[in-house]
This record gives C-alpha cells, sequence and structure tokens, in this order.
C-alpha cells in the first residue's frame, strides 16, 4: 500500500516508474530488493516491455555494448554471443521482468503527459493517457527511465531535394514491415551504429547496399564468440565464470576509454591498422575509413565477426564518402560530381533528442523548464523535489550507468523513509551560482549530440554538479558517497 503522510494525503502509489525498458526494469528490481515497504507501478506508453527493443525494427538491429554489462547483474546473460540482435534482447527483458515479477506492475498503453509537484501535500500529480481517456495519479516519487531520444518523432536531416525522390525514403526508426529491397539499390545515409548494423543486414538481399557518409567513423570488429569467454566457461563453475566474463568486459571498455583519452594518436593508429586488415586487398584508408576526430570523441561502432567488413570483401555493398548536393527524382548527386542510383534511401542520421520523453513538467501549476536545471549527481535536477531520472554512459553499456543510478536512488529512499522526509530537492548555493562553470553534458561531438545540446540539463565543474564518470566511482559514490551536499531534506 502507499504511504499514508501526518496530513492524511494518501497517494496512489509511492513510487512510479516511466517507461518499462531497460532502466525501468532495473530500477523496479532494485526497488523490491532494496525498498520492499514501497508501492509502485511502471507506466509505459507502448503495448510491451523493451522500450528501445520493442520500437526498433529495422533489418539486423542489435546492441552495440556487449550483452554481459547491457544485461542486468541480476540476471546476467548466459547466450555466447557479446553482441545480440534486438529480438533476443526484447525475450530477455521479457524474462528477466516476468522472473522478478515486475510485469504484474506495468501498467501499457499509459503515456504520462505532465506531471505536477503539490508543496502543500509533497507528492506529484500524474496526467495519464490511458486508452481513449486520461487519468491522474498521486505519487510519492517518479523516476524517470524514459531515455534520451523522442519516440514518437526522428532526428530530421537537411538533405536538399529529398522530397522529389520518386523511391521509398525510410527512417530506421520507422521500418515499414512490408518493405521489400530484394534486388533493389540501397543507399544507407549516415555512418553510425544503425548505419553500420543495416549494411551487412541488407546485403544478402538488396542487389547492392552502399553507405553514403559525410565522414567516417571507427569501426572495431570482435569476435562473436571471445576466446578468453570460452576459457572461463570452460575451467571454471558457471556463477564464477558469469561473473569473471563481467568484469572483463567493464574493465576493457573502461581502459579502452582511458587509452583513449590519454593516449588518443596511438589508439588512432592501432584502430586504423585493424581496420586496414579487414578491408578487401587493395582498398585504400582514405577517405573512406579514416575519421577526423580521435576515437571517443563519437561514439565507436561495433562490427561482430567483422560483418561489415566481410560484406565489403563479398563486393555485395560499399562505402562512399562525400556531402550531398541534391536528391533528384532517382539519384544522388553528390558535391564531387560522384552520382548514386538508389531504389530505396534510408536516412540513418540519428536520434530526435528528447528528455524526459516530452513530459511538461510543474511546481504548484508553474511550468519548469528541465534544460535550465543543473544536475544533482548525475539522477536529480535542480529544485525538483522527489524526481529522479536515469542516463547510462556514452562510452561504456547503458546499463551500467542506468544500475549506478537506481542503487544511489534506493539508497536516498531508504533515508527518506527511514527517518520521516516529505521530500529532498537539490539546491544551488549562491556561493555555486556564482563561481560554478558549465560543462558539456556529453562528452562527444556527434551531430544528433550537437543538435540535441540544448535539451539535455545543465551540470557544472563543481561536485555534486559534476557530469557522470565511470562505472565504478559512480557505483562508490551510491554506496558510501555523500549525500547530503546540494540536497535539501524537508519534513
Amino acid at each position: 500500500m502507499a504511504t499514508r503522510r501526518q496530513d492524511a494525503i494518501v497517494a496512489d502509489y509511492d513510487v512510479a516508474i516511466v517507461g518499462a525498458g531497460i532502466s525501468g526494469i532495473n530500477f523496479a528490481y532494485r526497488l523490491q530488493e532494496r525498498n520492499p515497504e514501497l508501492s509502485y507501478c511502471i507506466l509505459d506508453g507502448r503495448h510491451q516491455v523493451g522500450g528501445t527493443w520493442s520500437l526498433f525494427q529495422y533489418p539486423g538491429v542489435r546492441s552495440d555494448s556487449d550483452l554481459y554489462t547491457f544485461g542486468f547483474p541480476w540476471r546476467p546473460w548466459e547466450e555466447k554471443q557479446p553482441i545480440a540482435r534486438g529480438s533476443l534482447i526484447l525475450k530477455y527483458l521479457e524474462a528477466s521482468a516476468a522472473e522478478a515479477g515486475i510485469d504484474n506492475k506495468i501498467k501499457f498503453n499509459h503515456r504520462v503527459n505532465s506531471m505536477d509537484w503539490s508543496s502543500a501535500s509533497s507528492t506529484w500529480t500524474l496526467k495519464v493517457t490511458a486508452g481513449a481517456g486520461v487519468v491522474s495519479m498521486r505519487v510519492r516519487f517518479v523516476l524517470l527511465g524514459t531515455g534520451y531520444y523522442d519516440y514518437d518523432e526522428p532526428l530530421e536531416a537537411c538533405i536538399p531535394g529529398i522530397d522529389r525522390f520518386r523511391g521509398a525514403v525510410v527512417h530506421p526508426q520507422f521500418w515499414p514491415r512490408d518493405l521489400d529491397y530484394t534486388g533493389k539499390n540501397v543507399v544507407v545515409i549516415g555512418s553510425g551504429a544503425t548505419a553500420v548494423t543495416l549494411l551487412p543486414s541488407m546485403a544478402d538481399k538488396a542487389a547492392h547496399t552502399t553507405m553514403l557518409q559525410r565522414s567516417p567513423t571507427y569501426i572495431l570488429a570482435l569476435p562473436e564468440n571471445d576466446p578468453l569467454d570460452r576459457a572461463a566457461r570452460l575451467l571454471l563453475p558457471g556463477a564464477l565464470a558469469r561473473r569473471l566474463i563481467r568484469f572483463k568486459w567493464i574493465l576493457s571498455a573502461f581502459l579502452l576509454a582511458t587509452l583513449c583519452r590519454w593516449f588518443p594518436r596511438l589508439v588512432r593508429a592501432v584502430i586504423l591498422w585493424r581496420t586496414s586488415r579487414e578491408l578487401p586487398s587493395g582498398t585504400g584508408m582514405k577517405p573512406h575509413f579514416t575519421p577526423r576526430y580521435n576515437p571517443w570523441e563519437q561514439r565507436m561502432c561495433i562490427s561482430p565477426g567483422g560483418d561489415f567488413f566481410r560484406c565489403l570483401r563479398a563486393g555485395k555493398a560499399s562505402v562512399e564518402t562525400g556531402v550531398i548536393e541534391q536528391v533528384t527524382e532517382n539519384t544522388i548527386r553528390l558535391e564531387s560530381g560522384r552520382e548514386l542510383h538508389p531504389d530505396i534511401i534510408v536516412t540513418a542520421t540519428g536520434l530526435k533528442v528528447q528528455l524526459a520523453g516530452g513530459i511538461d513538467v510543474s511546481l504548484d501549476g508553474r511550468p519548469v523548464h528541465m534544460l535550465d536545471c543543473y544536475s544533482w549527481k548525475g539522477c536529480m535536477l535542480e529544485n525538483l523535489p522527489n524526481l529522479f531520472y536515469f542516463m547510462g554512459y556514452v562510452n561504456a553499456s547503458w546499463t551500467l550507468g542506468a544500475d549506478a543510478t537506481a542503487q544511489l536512488v534506493c539508497r536516498l529512499l531508504n533515508r527518506i523513509t527511514s527517518d520521516g522526509f516529505a521530500h529532498i530537492v537539490p539546491r544551488l548555493s549562491e556561493a555555486e551560482k556564482s563561481t560554478m562553470s558549465e560543462l558539456p553534458f556529453l562528452p562527444l561531438n556527434s551531430t544528433y549530440v550537437h543538435k540535441g545540446k540544448n535539451v539535455f540539463p545543465k551540470v557544472g565543474n563543481i561536485n555534486p554538479w559534476l557530469p557522470r564518470s565511470y562505472y565504478w566511482k559512480d557505483l562508490a559514490n551510491a554506496w558510501w558517497g555523500d549525500v547530503q551536499s546540494g540536497l535539501e531534506w524537508s519534513r
């Protein structure tokens, strides 16, 4: 049952979790594990568990992080392949939610439109579209597991003349189930993880698939079945092997990101050397495979089993680099004068960044612009009481960041409930306001991050307003870190 406070106002639930994707499911588990006295529900605007993995249906959709760290620490990924297709990830999420009894707490087709904080009752009132109607729900705490992009609208790329093209124009976020590309010439515009996934996935059926990029990205070929993982499974008991494999992947990502930051030229040289060995014989590295930026200034792309390079070697796919001058009724003309003749154009140009799923937020009826708020320890927003949000890492698995946040939030909830507090709210002191400098929320220069930089909350150069760090540091902070500085605790 929801908690009854001294003013006799009863909430429908103690906690509302918005989003039934990886962040929402993981937090629900941590809440059941560490705060079992709190009632909760999960609200999701879609019809099933999974979030991203339910929405995206393009050919070959898969994770761009290993599943040993992208999966839940409380239900380890037991398949042998580290990079998994979307359908397997969705099944894993559904099974995880069912096994923990979380699926019974989910209200599907419940889209949160707005939420308003009442200072009088220390509760949030949520307006939720449920089916054809709108219902109200009162809760003490809100947990936003909504991710960082717009589910309803993709990032619009400025492609001159694209509206004139007579063939099909498809965005991966809304892939038509009846699209038949058998025997067709396909041009995939983009060079990120989606484009690198689509190229080999479409090459088997398409007559030819071309990845058209403005500039190259780093693409790492990983073995589909890592030999160190195989050895661990062979030599160690199952539970110990799973722990060791997960630790190895966490450590590998941390070391790679650290080396990229400290020795960018060395890492760049090694990656480009490995890439040259994967390419078809006689292929030059420039201009298609030599990025203009250092590793991890943008997200790296993963090619499991080298499938991206394999389809290039087979002649089923190719890469073009250049700026689009004009799209006509049946061609793509580049500024270099080169022309492509696609039957289908796929605009894999990124995601539209969105904070909190587009929910309107207000305090006692006064609208709040969350992008103007500073972020407290990567999980709360300045001046917003009893509201938490989840963000993963950009240079490691999303789930690692989400779980570190979940454990910090559960620690805060334990203290709130055990010590009889009504709410907590992050506050900037006058001294901090006068001395703090603003830092980038995400340390990337990708197009979608640049276009969405004014959508993320603010972060500063003073603790506890710093941007996210790395998993082990954030986990230690969740367990033992200071939870007094920057927080106002009220009864």
